[in-house]
């Protein structure tokens, strides 16, 4: 069998290979390719119409598949597979960066301006935005630490401002839970994440995706985008459970300083 891998695309618009170094967590584990697949041709494989005779298990057992099928209806893609097995990949074609050309109407630029929409709750409440760590790519988690702020070891961390964590009586290192607000009067739940006290806007709070990913309501999306508003939730903190005795209730996490660039950053155990 060919050794398989996937492609990624960089901020530059190049494309190169990216090959799993870790050994599976555990026996049965299914690539992301698989889970997606399956879900397809569970889903599709039915339908009358061209979807439905689409080989969705082919492209799982072999990912060179998937890349002839883009390089058939992606614009800059012809040759796909074999571009992306030279050393460094390729570049994509950018009109803008190449020809400074643009595929408009009038061969212009652009610029929309929109009035600015502010995000008003409760007293209680604060704007989570959920973000990525340093050691990590989308959802591709390389590693447990964060160099950017300070955090090592550990990813259940919820970033609070320090007026807004006195207010509801919590101190760094204090162990909550993430409770969604949403007008579905649904429960959504994130637990057991260490408080650490930041250098953020008060009301609002940052913690790590996808371990928030279930407090983002499905139906709470960008007017035209239909993006999920994942900078944007709404939530509560309450203490956690886990925070009544165990290893994970001992603290642990030093006290950030006075600002969140300081020279030597705190350690915060998640």
């Amino acid at each position: 069998m060919r050794e398989q891998f996937v492609t990624v695309e960089d901020s530059m618009s190049m494309v190169h290979a990216s090959r799993g170094r870790l050994a599976p967590p555990a026996p049965g584990v299914l690539s992301e390719v698989s889970i997606v697949s399956g879900i397809a041709a569970a889903t599709l494989r039915d339908r009358d119409d061209t979807t439905g005779a689409i080989d969705w298990a082919g492209f799982a057992q072999d990912y060179s598949t998937v890349r002839h099928h883009i390089a058939r209806v992606v614009p800059g893609c012809d040759d796909y597979d074999a571009k992306v097995r030279r050393p460094g990949g390729f570049q994509l074609p950018h009109p803008p960066r190449d020809s400074r050309t643009f595929d408009l109407p009038d061969g212009r630029a652009v610029f929309t301006a929109v009035p600015l929409e502010v995000l008003t709750v409760g007293d209680d409440e604060l704007v989570l935005q959920t973000m990525r760590s340093h050691d990590q790519y989308n959802t591709t988690i390389y590693g447990l630490d964060d160099r950017y702020r300070g955090i090592h070891q550990g990813r259940r961390v919820v970033f609070v401002n320090a007026d807004d964590a006195r207010e509801r009586g919590l101190a760094d290192g204090d162990l909550v839970d993430l409770v969604g607000v949403w007008e579905d009067d649904v429960e959504r739940v994130a637990p057991s994440f260490r408080v650490v006290v930041y250098d953020t806007p008060r009301g609002c709070a940052a913690a790590y995706y996808p371990e928030t990913n279930a407090l983002v309501p499905l139906d709470s999306t960008a007017e035209h985008s239909g993006t999920p508003t994942s900078k944007g939730v709404v939530i509560t903190l309450r203490r956690s459970a886990a925070a009544s005795g165990g290893p994970a209730a001992d603290g642990g996490g030093a006290p950030v300083g006075d600002h969140h660039k300081d020279p030597v950053q705190p350690h915060h155990l998640s």
